[in-house]
């Protein structure tokens, strides 16, 4: 396995393990001065890697379409999630974390097409699959941030 890719299935692992007690409402709940959820964080890792995976390289996502749709970066949540969408992003979770091992031992992201990202907001550009995923571990620990500041206030 991708070493990089087992970190971010690992780390997926750990993330849902912290947040497998929460009750759907908590998952949704919006504190005061934040502006998305739990689980509009647990959607977004799984839509940023579909984008900067897949459509990158010019591969269609391996998630249904319109799925990434709400958890785009600059969205919010709009509605709740209801248990069984909140069921569905953890198992797409680990799901996808395999497909993307899959892929990559495919070698389908041969033509990637390195996404054009403000050095403001990543600090470092991406030009290749192996880039992406390196990216993938530093957003994801970003958003284990966010979870974790939005579990001390739900």
């Amino acid at each position: 396995m991708e070493p990089k890719i087992k970190k971010l299935k690992n780390f997926r692992l750990f993330l849902l393990n912290q947040v497998s007690g929460l009750t759907a409402e908590q998952f949704n709940s919006i504190p005061e001065k934040f502006h998305n959820n739990i689980i509009w964080n647990l959607g977004h890792l799984i839509c940023v890697e579909q984008d900067i995976c897949y459509v990158r390289a010019g591969l269609p996502a391996v998630v249904e379409e319109g799925y990434t749709q709400p958890f785009m970066p600059g969205t919010r949540p709009e509605a709740p999630v209801p248990a069984a969408g909140i069921n569905r992003i953890r198992e797409l979770l680990i799901r996808t974390a395999d497909q993307l091992q899959e892929a990559y031992e495919q070698h389908r992201f041969n033509d990637y097409i390195p996404p054009v990202m403000p050095p403001r907001m990543y600090g470092f550009g991406i030009r290749n699959i192996d880039e992406a995923l390196e990216y993938l571990l530093h957003h994801e620990g970003y958003h284990h941030g966010c979870i974790r500041s939005l579990m001390r206030l739900v």
